[in-house]
């Protein structure tokens, strides 16, 4: 069957599509039906089953006589560590956390935060709350105190497991500071706290409040799994919210498990025993379903990388992990291969490892320019595949389906619909836009099994932030285009479309030209208040290491592209050179951020930031040009 079939297969019987995907889970109790629509447009699936996401991930594949496979293996390029854990080690792991946990207290439904960087002892903290039926909330390791005390108060956590420190390149950063700061600015107080010890940095434990991780563990029961209901949450993971509060969004524990393994085939196309490697972090999204769990629950091995694409120690870092441990399917964000393709623009490390394992690479996390699309395939010669879905969705919405069908790539698109995704593309009205013609992106309601069904203590926010714009649909946030093969383009959040006298554009259309100048490493647009024309756009570039000519030349030649390819409507007359971008830790560039900069508005500094002295930079840059007026 090929890709059509497979969506239309779903289309044609929806229930029927999933309960067959259902099969492939290990049921304490199957459930009876797939969609559970009593509380619509609040939809569930697999309400009446009763399952188990540890077993699914961890002891299923050692009843299955694979415990000596690698489950995880870790590569830590900044301590020089590398170690395997193989499917039975990690269930004795997982085993003895939970059981601990549980003699300590911890049941059914209890949330625990865990707080920690890339080491082993996270995704067993993750599959030791699963284990139980806890539900658990991982917070980035290194978030500021005032952001983690918030989530303590949204989550109520019994108990929060974190490491004594985590590592950058070049420096160590205390976690337990910012931890103790967080429990003492919260107003829900956690009952105790589990201290994982790195030998970079020991924290000093609070004398009646924290335990050490290794003796907490000792002398306790090992845990059995607990079977929960197929909607109890697995998981709670915040993500920004527009208001500056973290919404809570919750995975249903049954729905996460089967859209996760269905998606390890037919999207990222490995099969049981192959080596996957989601280079993100496991405080986001991508950590949670394609580090830690998608890969286990499919019998992957699965790759934890503790390091940066470059300065650990260079640009060839990613090459040399996939080398080393066989990767066949890669996922990282654009703006890793932008760090690279920036210090390595001709590819010349690519060449020093045998990559004859690798099959594709996948991007997602932010919109894939075609400028890195196209290096990152001309030099690597491997099938690069751009795929869209975010946090509320859990896992791909559109995608090229690499394990049914190698569709044709068309650089800019992420492709096509996945089976659970009806997508429409609506004016502010929600009529239906035409083919080609720019607009909000919308999912026909139910969305698919593993999916949102709603937000942590939060049901009004969930139905104003997603279901009340269009009635009938799951509001995206994000602005695009269909074309008449049915590919999606995603073109900018919905506040990244700039109206420039009346004309609505897509920054990014902008950004696509701007990155295809050969000296620019990596850029950014923004819509900047104007009274005349509404709004204008500005362009931020970062040159591509040695480019040394005159800034002034480089941004007449970007301003006479743009003119070029765009046309004159976009009224795009202002650029500057800087040194780099505002980002969240994740990569994502802070274009609100900026543009409230350049308005001379008041603006909270987003707590994902990764630097925040670069936007003191921005704001000398736009000085240079005039703004805020």
């Amino acid at each position: 069957m090929g890709y059509s079939d497979v969506y239309a297969a779903w289309k044609q019987d929806p229930e029927g599509f999933w309960m067959d995907a259902a099969e492939a889970i290990d049921w304490d109790r199957k459930p009876t039906r797939a969609l559970d629509d009593r509380n619509a447009p609040l939809y569930e699936w697999f309400t009446d089953g009763m399952v188990n996401t540890c077993w699914n991930a961890v002891d299923r594949h050692v009843e299955a006589g694979r415990g000596e496979q690698a489950a995880i293996i870790y590569d830590s390029p900044i301590t020089d560590t590398k170690a395997t854990i193989t499917y039975s080690q990690l269930k004795s792991r997982v085993a003895a956390l939970a059981g601990a946990l549980r003699a300590k207290g911890v049941e059914k439904g209890d949330r625990v935060i865990i707080y920690m960087p890339m080491v082993p002892e996270t995704l067993d903290a993750m599959l030791a709350c699963a284990r139980i039926g806890a539900v658990h909330s991982v917070v980035f390791g290194g978030f500021a105190a005032n952001e983690l005390a918030v989530r303590i108060d949204d989550a109520e956590p019994k108990a929060i497991i974190a490491a004594s420190c985590g590592l950058e390149p070049g420096r160590v950063v205390p976690y337990k500071p910012l931890l103790d700061g967080a429990i003492e600015q919260s107003t829900h107080k956690p009952e105790f706290c589990v201290i994982f010890q790195r030998e970079q940095l020991a924290a000093d434990l609070h004398p009646t409040r924290d335990v050490d991780f290794q003796e907490f563990q000792q002398g306790t029961e090992p845990a059995n799994c607990l079977p929960v209901e197929g909607n109890h949450p697995v998981y709670i993971l915040y993500t920004s919210g527009t208001t500056g509060q973290p919404k809570g969004v919750i995975r249903p524990t049954a729905g996460h498990l089967v859209a996760l393994n269905w998606t390890m085939k037919n999207v990222y196309n490995v099969d049981p025993g192959d080596v996957f490697w989601a280079a993100s972090d496991v405080g986001w999204v991508v950590g949670h379903s394609y580090i830690c769990y998608g890969p286990l629950v499919h019998g992957n091995t699965t790759v934890l990388f503790e390091g940066k694409p470059v300065g650990t120690p260079d640009a060839g870092t990613f090459w040399r992990v996939i080398s080393e441990h066989k990767v066949k399917s890669f996922f990282t964000a654009p703006t890793a291969f932008r760090a690279v393709k920036r210090e390595d623009p001709k590819g010349e490390f690519i060449k020093k490892y045998d990559l004859s394992c690798l099959e594709q690479i996948y991007l997602a996390g932010e919109r894939a320019d075609p400028d890195t699309i196209i290096w990152a395939r001309e030099k690597t010669g491997l099938p690069i595949i751009d795929h869209w879905w975010q946090t509320e969705s859990g896992y791909p919405m559109v995608a090229n389906p690499m394990g049914i069908e190698a569709l044709p790539i068309k650089v800019g698109s992420p492709s096509v619909a996945m089976p659970g995704y009806e997508i429409h593309v609506l004016d502010e009205t929600g009529r239906q836009m035409k083919t080609g013609e720019l607009g909000a992106i919308a999912i026909k309601l139910p969305l698919p099994p593993g999916t949102l069904p709603n937000l942590w203590n939060a049901e009004d926010r969930f139905r104003k932030s997603y279901l009340n714009t269009f009635p009938g649909y799951y509001e995206t946030g994000d602005a695009g285009m269909i074309d008449e093969d049915g590919y999606l383009y995603i073109m900018a959040r919905t506040d990244d479309v700039i109206n420039v006298a009346g004309h609505r554009l897509s920054t990014g259309g902008m950004e696509e030209v701007l990155a295809a100048h050969p000296d620019v490493a990596e850029c950014a647009v923004i819509g900047i208040a104007d009274e005349l024309k509404g709004q204008l756009p500005v362009g931020f570039v970062c040159l591509t290491n040695g480019v040394n000519r005159p800034h002034e030349e480089i941004v007449k030649e970007v301003i006479a592209s743009v003119r070029d390819r765009i046309g004159p409507v976009a009224a795009f007359k202002l650029a500057v050179v800087v040194d780099r971008l505002p980002k969240t830790r994740s990569g994502k560039i802070l274009r609100a951020t900026m543009v409230k900069i350049a308005n001379g508005e008041d603006f909270k500094v987003p707590a994902t930031i990764d630097d925040p002295a670069i936007l003191d930079e921005i704001r000398e840059a736009l000085r240079s040009l005039g703004y805020p007026k």
